[in-house]
């Protein structure tokens, strides 16, 4: 049986002075008596409940800001079954409910999953107390902003607004996504539309997104094009690389600083985290950043707060995540390299990008684009790429991806003499290289910066853009290698 705890009118209405009204679903009544004892200084109700059958008749009477689940309940414990089950009835039955997820039995892929599945958190047994009160406090702000939200909506839509159409109607082939309802994206592959699909989805959500992908794939533009598509369209879109920021300047990077906080900080400065509030934040390339630096990361991911250096009151901030790795994150996290909570709290839902290689017409399709954008640039007669080259573009394994087609088309342009361009006027990197020596690097040039170039672009084009085993096979951290690309414009 259900027992409650400060019961109240349920059409009490819920104010922004409300410390907010929680329900805790767990078979065991110790575990309940732990959170109602934590959590009841913090807000203002807190309901428990036994047997998940109660969940029902509670929402009938009640409206949560936050829901607390067990996981695990009698049937096949260790499996969550019934926490997927009664996760799935709860968003049923309140569609803006804030559900944070409870188990013993933690585990990457079943946060993730509960993450897909509309859980807007996770939380393992035995707790850190204060990150507990941290998720609490984020969720029911969570809500208390979906509210708001919509609210907001309805005010905007008369109530004779046309009914939205049921799945499989006209509707749906109306709406399907097409190469042209994506412009900052150019390619009609299958695998793109698959991307497309995907995008359109998550865009109108606030869920976390991880985009991975090999380097050059266009991973900014993809979270660019989810950013325009959400309703966070008109605030900030704010980009970072960590994989460019020292651990000396990460947490003033993200977070901010004070002035006199360290030597240099000569005036107050806005993070990242702040210059992004009720937009999104684009974090590239997660995967590099070191294991401290995570930790900082995930707890203001979960409480959705910052603190400047030098400031000692947290900031709260309301942000949208994308991130992007080039990296095998799942294999960093199976190996200690990357925190398994930190993965889960991303990539609620994932944005896998294709190779080039793997997209058949897209690649003609982008070499047109890129030859009109340089004969504009540079003022050519060149305006066309003739069969035979088209076949020679098609036929390369494209290591440096789409970035790496713009530099060889860009080139082609400056250094044709013709108005079509021939397959003589492509010209491709040196695939499959042997380990760079001065023997080998192919460059007739003393010169240090072009023999690094050289050597730079032959390692990155024997291990397909990956960083990890570019930097190895240089003999160079991944960060400096970051470096030379950016020096480099590779």
């Amino acid at each position: 049986m259900p027992s409650s705890v400060m019961p109240s009118d349920a059409s009490t209405p819920r104010t922004e002075t409300d410390q907010g009204r929680i329900l805790i679903v767990d078979d065991k009544r110790d575990v309940l008596t732990a959170l109602r004892l934590l959590l009841k200084t913090f807000v203002s109700e807190v309901h428990t409940a036994t047997d998940p059958g109660a969940i029902p008749a509670m929402l009938e009477e009640q409206t949560y800001d936050t829901i607390l689940l067990d996981m695990n309940f009698t049937q096949d414990a260790s499996s969550g079954r019934e926490g997927f089950l009664w996760l799935q009835r709860i968003l049923q039955k309140d569609p803006g409910a804030v559900v944070v997820m409870i188990t013993a039995y933690g585990g990457v892929e079943k946060a993730v999953r509960a993450m897909k599945e509309g859980a807007a958190d996770f939380i393992v047994k035995p707790w850190n107390d204060a990150d507990l009160v941290a998720s609490v406090q984020a969720a029911i702000k969570l809500r208390r902003s979906r509210d708001a939200a919509r609210r907001q909506e309805a005010q905007d839509d008369p109530p004779t607004k046309t009914r939205k159409p049921k799945r499989g109607t006209q509707r749906d082939a109306v709406d399907e996504p097409s190469p042209g309802d994506f412009d900052e994206i150019i390619g009609d592959s299958p695998a793109m539309q698959e991307v497309y699909r995907t995008i359109e989805k998550v865009a109108r959500t606030d869920a976390n997104v991880l985009v991975l992908g090999e380097n050059g794939t266009g991973k900014e533009l993809v979270a660019r094009a989810v950013h325009r598509r959400s309703p966070r369209k008109d605030g900030a879109f704010v980009s970072t690389d960590l994989g460019a920021l020292s651990e000396s300047l990460f947490e003033s990077e993200l977070f901010g600083h004070v002035k006199g906080s360290f030597t240099g900080a000569d005036e107050d400065r806005t993070g990242r985290f702040e210059a992004a509030d009720g937009g999104t934040l684009f974090l590239d390339e997660i995967g590099n950043i070191p294991m401290p630096l995570q930790a900082k990361l995930l707890t203001a991911l979960q409480r959705r707060e910052i603190t400047r250096v030098g400031e000692t009151d947290p900031r709260s901030v309301d942000i949208r995540l994308i991130s992007a790795t080039n990296q095998p994150i799942y294999e960093d996290t199976q190996n200690g390299d990357f925190r398994q909570d930190l993965l889960y709290r991303i990539n609620t839902v994932e944005i896998q990008l294709p190779p080039l290689r793997d997209r058949g017409d897209d690649i003609v399709l982008l070499a047109r684009h890129y030859l009109e954008e340089y004969a504009d640039r540079y003022d050519t007669d060149v305006d066309g790429v003739n069969d035979r080259a088209c076949q020679k573009l098609k036929g390369y394994h494209w290591p440096g991806n789409v970035r790496e087609l713009k530099h060889t088309m860009e080139r082609a342009v400056i250094m044709s003499e013709g108005r079509i361009l021939a397959p003589s006027d492509i010209v491709f990197s040196a695939p499959n290289s042997p380990r760079p020596s001065s023997a080998t690097l192919g460059v007739d040039t003393l010169n240090l910066d072009d023999i690094e170039q050289a050597a730079v672009r032959k390692a990155l084009s024997k291990h397909g853009g990956n960083i990890s085993r570019a930097a190895e096979e240089l003999g160079i951290s991944r960060k400096a290698l970051y470096r030379r690309i950016e020096k480099y414009g590779l």
